[in-house]
């Protein structure tokens, strides 16, 4: 049998789910190896295959995908083990990326870090400022060359960054995004004075390439980044494929992207991978989804380090981030937009004493090395998962279906130590605060995220996954007035899911301002041609890189969207359109009115602007290859029945009370149909299932969860 496999690495687990030739999921769990996360995989492989009743040299030899989203990119932007970078931009413009934007200092940092005004502080640059060369060229604002390139110029700068030891030049010249003609030179000439045959190669990476957008310190911010993580993921991918190699997986290693697609290793941009696995497990969420009738989605994914939303209106991955943040740099990239909080199993409680003695949880992390105390590996700070042990919630000898033994006397005593102490109150207490206190925040971030995109929060069903999604599901859902939570079967593994099922797709993408409405005459667009030109110059690029990865023309589809504003307004509205171009007014007039249909669903038709016209700032061209939908299997009928207890545990759901005896299910053994009525504990191989008082479980036909809550 054939498999389908899909990885994501995250800060404490390593998750791998591998779907089958028939339909069925196979899921596995493994610590993560930060020294060498090929470490981790591996083993997951491993454990996968012999759950598929394989050895794991035949296993791997029957993977048809291997679809990977990877951190190595982003690790390797916090560790700051990135190459030695040169910038070679236009004269008068090589301080940008360092006086950045007005709000540069705040990108990527916490809300407690940013309240924090009088030691906050910039980021330490990707390229320091003796590596940056300024050159005497210059484009105008419609792409004309006003100044010609010197090429002596260039050599003598040049040869300033090799003689600092320069590893990589990255090429970002203004305007380049509309006319790249000059950066294009910029390279050939870097190329002839070092070939490929000197030791002094060095790789060249140019902005109008990797982000063809307005924006100056966005543009080169992104080819920044980009190329600061290239060569760390060149070689450290590099070698896991030799790994797999030797473990005998035969065919192309698949990355994840972060635009809701994957592409080969070969052709992927580095920048692209950042944050890819909550996107996956978001395609993983609309997958299931549709096939259980809801378009109306709050993807909440909690694991061991943060806790990633999005949201999925009308069932679409279509919300791109305004501004994509990737550490601590703004880019623009086309990324659907995820937001991700330090709230997980691992997140570390403490006592703010600046804030008089106030209780906090998280931003920081155990991680999974040590980890939270309990599981007794060095770790000596209280968090989570030890709260969730102490109130009785985790079973100590059955964590990840036993392959893990918990401590609870650390538990107990860490949170005693540093937290019930201090406080001057029980440990039951303090573990009780803790949860409360992350259900509360992480239900605020899911409000905020659907409110502030123009939705009604209770209109929404709420998907609950990573490892702790299941056992906090019903404290955040309360937050948001949700009745209804679905928790998927492989919940736990929700971004390996998405990922083994994520279609080959990429974006194609190009700034260009056309007015298609001009207020002062009432006119639309009268000539459409160079739009369409553009449109068909990204879908000619498109079609090319799909077909280098030996795609048929014939399976591509595209889907056509703008950035739209209203003139002289600042914020960009994302629009699809209807279709793949303009045939005439109508076609214009059929745009603008669902640009001014969309705007007014997410700002108010009160901040409408029609005397500023209405414009098209950017062009994306989507293509994907055409695949049939996953889907899952049925697994029995779903005849409401209540289900057998198992045994029962102490466990606290209100500390006035104390512990009292709760009943616990074995998820494994239950059917569809089977219902639970909350207080309840239900165990299953990787994950807890919480059920509070007041709320009701019942699995479905395709096992998975729908929790509830009772009515009135």
């Amino acid at each position: 049998m054939t498999f389908d496999v899909g990885i994501d690495i995250g800060g404490t687990f390593t998750d791998l789910c591998a779907i089958g030739a028939d339909g069925n999921l196979i899921t596995a769990k493994t610590p993560t190896t930060h020294y060498d996360l090929s470490v981790g995989l591996i083993r997951g492989l491993k454990d996968l295959g012999r759950r598929a009743g394989q050895e794991p040299e035949v296993f791997l030899g029957n993977v048809e995908a291997l679809r990977y989203s990877t951190t190595i990119g982003t690790n390797a932007l916090i560790e700051r083990k990135g190459p030695r970078l040169g910038l070679i931009t236009t004269a008068g413009f090589e301080d940008t990326i360092f006086i950045g934007r007005s709000r540069s200092w705040a990108d990527g940092m916490a809300v407690h870090e940013i309240r924090d005004m009088a030691t906050i502080a910039k980021p330490a640059p990707l390229v320091p400022p003796e590596m940056v060369v300024g050159l005497c060229e210059r484009m105008d604002c419609h792409g004309a060359a006003v100044r010609p390139l010197d090429p002596d110029e260039l050599r003598e700068q040049l040869q300033k960054l090799v003689d600092q030891g320069v590893q990589g030049i990255v090429v970002s010249l203004m305007w380049s995004f509309l006319n790249p003609a000059h950066e294009h030179e910029v390279r050939r000439i870097i190329e002839q004075e070092y070939p490929e045959e000197f030791l002094g190669s060095m790789p060249v990476t140019l902005a109008s390439e990797v982000s063809p957008k307005a924006g100056e310190y966005t543009r080169t911010m992104t080819a920044l980044v980009n190329a600061y993580i290239h060569g760390v993921m060149t070689q450290e991918l590099g070698d896991l494929t030799t790994n797999l190699r030797r473990a005998n997986y035969r065919r192309p290693l698949i990355l994840v992207h972060n635009t809701g697609g994957s592409k080969k290793v070969s052709r992927t941009r580095a920048v692209l991978t950042h944050n890819a696995g909550p996107v996956a497990g978001m395609y993983g969420a609309a997958l299931i989804g549709a096939q259980e009738g809801h378009e109306n989605i709050i993807f909440a994914d909690m694991g061991g380090t943060s806790f990633d939303i999005g949201v999925l209106a009308g069932g679409r991955l279509k919300a791109q981030d305004f501004i994509p943040v990737i550490d601590r740099w703004r880019t623009n990239i086309p990324a659907i937009e995820v937001k991700s909080i330090g709230a997980g199993g691992g997140s570390i409680a403490w006592i703010n004493a600046a804030m008089g003695g106030q209780l906090e949880v998280g931003p920081q992390s155990a991680g999974s090395v040590p980890g939270p105390a309990c599981y007794d590996q060095g770790g000596i700070q209280p968090t989570v998962t030890d709260a969730d042990l102490v109130l009785g919630y985790i079973n100590p000898d059955n964590y990840l279906g036993g392959a893990m033994l918990l401590d609870p006397d650390a538990a107990e005593e860490v949170i005693g130590e540093k937290i019930a102490q201090p406080l001057g109150i029980s440990n039951l207490e303090a573990a009780w605060r803790i949860r409360r206190l992350v259900d509360a925040r992480m239900g605020q971030e899911m409000f905020n995220e659907v409110a502030l995109k123009g939705h009604n929060p209770r209109k929404f069903v709420v998907f609950a996954c990573g490892g702790a999604g299941a056992g906090h599901a019903c404290g955040f859902a309360r937050h948001i007035g949700a009745g209804t939570v679905i928790v998927p079967a492989m919940s736990s593994v929700s971004g390996a899911f998405g990922a083994s099922s994520i279609e080959i797709r990429q974006v194609w993408e190009q700034s260009r301002s056309f007015k298609v409405f001009n207020f002062m005459d009432q006119s639309y667009l009268a000539d459409p041609a160079p739009l369409n030109a553009l449109i068909d110059e990204l879908k000619d690029r498109a079609m090319r890189d799909l077909r280098l990865e030996g795609f048929d023309g014939d399976r591509v589809d595209f889907t056509l969207d703008y950035d739209m504003r209203y003139g002289s307004q600042y914020h960009l509205t994302r629009v699809t359109a209807p279709k793949l171009g303009f045939e005439g007014a109508e076609d214009t007039r059929a745009l603008c009115d669902l640009f001014e249909a969309q705007y007014a669903t997410t700002y108010s038709p009160e901040a409408a602007f029609p005397s500023g016209g209405i414009n098209i700032e950017a062009v994306f061209v989507t293509a994907r290859v055409r695949q049939e939908p996953r889907r899952l299997i049925a697994a029995g009928e779903a005849a409401a029945r209540p289900a057998p207890v198992t045994a029962t545990r102490p466990a606290c759901f209100d500390p006035a009370q104390g512990m009292v005896d709760t009943p616990v299910y074995d998820w494994a053994a239950l059917n569809p149909g089977d219902t639970i009525t909350g207080p309840a504990i239900i165990e299953a191989p990787d994950t807890t299932y919480v059920i509070e008082p007041g709320w009701s479980y019942r699995m479905n036909e395709f096992r998975n969860g729908i929790v509830t809550a009772d009515a009135g």
